[in-house]
């Protein structure tokens, strides 16, 4: 019986090294794989990229996108999904892939962050804790070597944020993962009252 699967953790955790892992090991075994990510991820655009340098090309499905009637009408003769970035679908995107695990019993694999900057639940990915049939988080440390769980944005400085849009694109140069801890005293010092 196929699933949908969540799996999340914070920045730096190797989500998108795990999806092309994956993604691998079902090519390997003879299975069409669609690698899917939102089009809101610009930064390799068409691309699944790993910091360690596993890429691989990815369709990029735009928020309105109907994921189910994509799958029904385009690729059906894929036997696997994989969404990298997931954090950043739609809650109803998430309900059409739940959609075709039922309806065509295929795996789909969601992998992504569990909460913004400001440990706020990003839409979809509470979506996904709510529905999806298997979720396993993906560790990361803190630099106290603590587990992290918060996804830090940073400015131009390097001083920890505690205002902004929700959604701001940038890698290790722009977030930094943390244990709640660190992230709390990192507040406290630039006098952040409101955390």
């Amino acid at each position: 019986m196929a699933k949908l699967y969540f799996k999340y953790g914070a920045m730096g955790c190797s989500k998108s090294a795990q999806a092309l892992i994956t993604k691998f090991n079902y090519e390997e075994r003879g299975m069409k794989v669609l690698l899917m990510k939102p089009s809101i991820d610009t930064r390799e655009e068409g691309v699944v990229y790993s910091r360690i340098g596993l890429s691989a090309e990815a369709l990029c499905v735009d928020t309105d996108e109907d994921l189910y009637r994509l799958y029904e009408e385009e690729y059906r003769d894929c036997q696997v999904i994989i969404v990298d970035e997931c954090q950043f679908l739609q809650p109803i995107q998430v309900d059409q892939l739940g959609k075709i695990v039922i309806d065509y019993n295929i795996p789909v694999l969601c992998f992504g962050l569990r909460t913004d900057f400001l440990t706020h639940t990003f839409p979809a990915s509470k979506r996904l804790f709510e529905i999806a049939e298997s979720i396993t988080e993906i560790k990361s440390i803190c630099k106290c070597e603590s587990k992290a769980i918060v996804n830090a944005r940073l400015d131009d400085d390097g001083k920890v944020l505690f205002s902004g849009e929700q959604i701001v694109l940038g890698a290790n140069s722009r977030y930094v993962a943390m244990c709640r801890k660190c992230w709390l005293k990192a507040a406290k010092e630039q006098g952040e009252m409101n955390i």
